[in-house]
C-alpha cells in the first residue's frame, strides 16, 4: 500500500510506535492492518492510551494483549487470497450450473430483496450473526454494503442466484477494497436442495473476476466459519489471522 496510506503514532519522544489505515468500523475511528514499528514500546499501552474507544485489527497476540486491558473482542478471522494468474480458475467455473428452478442475475437488487436470504444464512447459532433487527441489518450491514459505503464499490463479478418467482435465494458480492478484489459476503438460505450454492456463485464470480483480467482476488472468514472449507477447496490460501477489538473508552 502506498505510504500516503497510513497513518504513523509516535511517543512522546518522537519515536514511531504503530502505524495503521485508518478507516470507520461500527461508528467508531478505526485503525485497520495496525503494525508495531518499536518492539521495546509496550504498544498495547500505547493503543490503550493514544486510540481510546477506537476499533483495532492486528495480530492476535496484540489483540489478546488489549484484551486483558479491558477491550472489547469484536472478530477474530483469517485473510485468504487466490492468485488468478498464477493459478487461474478452470474453464467451467463461468458456467457453473445452479440448482433446477434458480437463475443467475447481478448483484443489482435492493437491500430489502437480499435480507431475507442474508438473514436466514447468518443464524443466531452463526460466528457471523447479525444482533439488530431487520431494519437495523439494512441500515448498518446490507445497504452500506450494496451502496460501495461498507468496503468499496460492487464489482460487476458480484452474483445473486434466484428462484422461479425472482425471490434472491443466494449471493456472491465483490467489492474494490481501496484495489483490491475483495470478497465482501457469500451467503445462501439454508433451507433444503440449496446445499453449495455459495460455492457455485463464488466459482462464477472468480471467472468472472478472471475474465475481467483482475490479478487476484481477497477475503476474510471468521474463525470458526466452516465456510473456510470451502474457500481453501476453492484454491484460496492463507495470508495471515487478525484480532479485531474495541479499545476501552479514556477514563
Amino acid at each position: 500500500m502506498p505510504e500516503a496510506d497510513w497513518v504513523i503514532r509516535r511517543n512522546g519522544e518522537g519515536v514511531p510506535v504503530v502505524r495503521y489505515q485508518p478507516g470507520e468500523r461500527e461508528g467508531r475511528p478505526w485503525a485497520d492492518l495496525l503494525e508495531v514499528l518499536d518492539d521495546s514500546v509496550d504498544a498495547a499501552g500505547f493503543i490503550r492510551t493514544e486510540l481510546p474507544g477506537w476499533v483495532v485489527s492486528g495480530t492476535p497476540e496484540l489483540g489478546q494483549r488489549l484484551l486483558e486491558l479491558g477491550a472489547k473482542p469484536l472478530r477474530h478471522a483469517h485473510t485468504f487470497r487466490r492468485d488468478l494468474r498464477a493459478d487461474p480458475p478452470p474453464a467451467d467455473w463461468a458456467g457453473t450450473p445452479l440448482r433446477e428452478g434458480l437463475r443467475a442475475v447481478p448483484c443489482d437488487r435492493a437491500p430489502e430483496e437480499l435480507l431475507e436470504a442474508w438473514r436466514a444464512a447468518f443464524h443466531p447459532d452463526h460466528v457471523d450473526h447479525f444482533p439488530g433487527d431487520d431494519a437495523q441489518a439494512i441500515a448498518e450491514r446490507i445497504g452500506p454494503l450494496l451502496a460501495g459505503k461498507a468496503i468499496g464499490p460492487v464489482l460487476p463479478s458480484s452474483v445473486l442466484a434466484v428462484d422461479a418467482e425472482d425471490r434472491v435465494v443466494a449471493g456472491a458480492t465483490l467489492t474494490d477494497r481501496d484495489g483490491l478484489p475483495w470478497v465482501a459476503e457469500v451467503f445462501r438460505h439454508p433451507r433444503r436442495g440449496y446445499r453449495g450454492l455459495g460455492s457455485d456463485l463464488l466459482r462464477r464470480a472468480v471467472a468472472d473476476a478472471a475474465d475481467r483480467g483482475l490479478a487476484d482476488v481477497h477475503l476474510m472468514v471468521s474463525e470458526g466459519n466452516p465456510a473456510r472449507r470451502v474457500y481453501e477447496s476453492l484454491g484460496f490460501l492463507l495470508q495471515e489471522t487478525s484480532l479485531t477489538v474495541i479499545v476501552p473508552e479514556a477514563g
